[in-house]
């Protein structure tokens, strides 16, 4: 972006005038940084997407190609990002964030959390570029101490098929402060809890979507376990106000945790979408995996305080949203099918 732009937005209060930038979000192909691509596009950035494709997906973005501020690079962040690619702020999403998408590849994971935050970080110290690191609920581990504070250290075992994912965001962290620390980039920190909403892949193996679509098709639910572990759920829109509300914040560094504290159990949750869709499944218990929290519930006292962050959808209203839109999208695709095989 050649030189600061201002704009008067609509709505904007007492805040008339926002400096528009030219903001990279990796992994804006994917479920949460769509969303995000799309707030920042509404806020009359420009914005760059670079996305692998390994989970994000073309249709979540297709919306967006003929948008005059939109670009689009197919790029894998375990590889240097060209230095041309000169940027105002960066929203590193870029990973893996489901257990059947992590555990596919551990390996891969584990570099993609490492050297991809490096790789962005270096980016960004060579273009004097803000770095909102997205780092997770899953640092926590399963968790001694609830709610979880960000003062809490976690009991990750670093050798459990979910480590790949959870020690890799823990290293990152640790880059991402380091690189404050040693070269003076501006980074931002928030830990993202369980998060859900429209354009979550259908087969991702997190428990929203597993519901969700088991529940359309008319199947029974799996519940791992007895269902008595918790979670809280935020809905994406939710989410996405806390990610712009950190990186924007003059001074604050983090980490701070992002997600919704209101608590349910699986259990609770499985009641709801099968009331919510008016499905007639059963739940059908599974053992549970290895190095499975029992426990998740964000502290967000500091994002209340610093960043005057609040959830505002409610669970149930954030499912209807959900369902609704899983529901358009599995009739695009049984049209589809039907229109290729003429059976339509």
């Amino acid at each position: 972006m050649d030189g600061a732009r201002t704009q008067r937005l609509p709505g904007a209060g007492d805040q008339a005038e926002t400096t528009l930038q030219r903001i990279l979000v990796t992994g804006g192909a994917g479920f949460v940084g769509s969303h995000l691509v799309d707030r920042l596009l509404d806020a009359g950035h420009d914005v760059v997407v670079l996305d692998d494709l390994s989970t994000g997906s073309r249709q979540n973005i297709a919306h967006l190609v003929a948008h005059p501020r939109f670009r689009f690079v197919h790029h894998d962040v375990t590889q240097p990002i060209d230095a041309r690619l000169k940027v105002d702020r960066i929203y590193h999403l870029a990973c893996p964030a489901s257990p059947v998408h992590y555990q596919a590849d551990p390996i891969k994971t584990t570099l993609t959390c490492v050297d991809g935050t490096f790789h962005v970080l270096e980016h960004a110290r060579r273009v004097g570029a803000r770095v909102l690191y997205s780092s997770t609920s899953e640092v926590y581990g399963d968790p001694e101490v609830h709610p979880q504070p960000e003062s809490y250290r976690g009991a990750v075992s670093t050798i459990g098929p979910r480590a790949c994912y959870d020690e890799g965001k823990r290293c990152a962290e640790s880059l991402v402060m380091d690189f404050r620390r040693q070269h003076g980039v501006a980074v931002r920190l928030a830990r993202i809890f369980n998060t859900y909403g429209p354009r979550m892949a259908f087969e991702d193996g997190r428990v929203v979507s597993n519901f969700v679509v088991q529940a359309l098709r008319g199947e029974d639910l799996t519940i791992y376990g007895d269902g008595s572990q918790t979670r809280s759920f935020c809905y994406v829109d939710d989410l996405v106000d806390g990610l712009m509300r950190l990186m924007e914040h003059p001074t604050e560094v983090g980490p701070i945790n992002l997600g919704n504290p209101e608590e349910f159990t699986v259990v609770e949750l499985a009641r709801l979408v099968l009331e919510l869709t008016r499905a007639s499944g059963r739940l059908v218990s599974r053992k549970l995996p290895a190095d499975d929290p029992r426990q998740r519930r964000p502290d967000i006292g500091k994002a209340r305080e610093i960043l005057g962050y609040q959830p505002r959808v409610p669970l149930r209203e954030g499912l209807i949203q959900t369902i609704a839109a899983f529901r358009r999208r599995m009739r695009r695709s049984s049209s589809s099918v039907a229109a290729l095989t003429g059976t339509g």
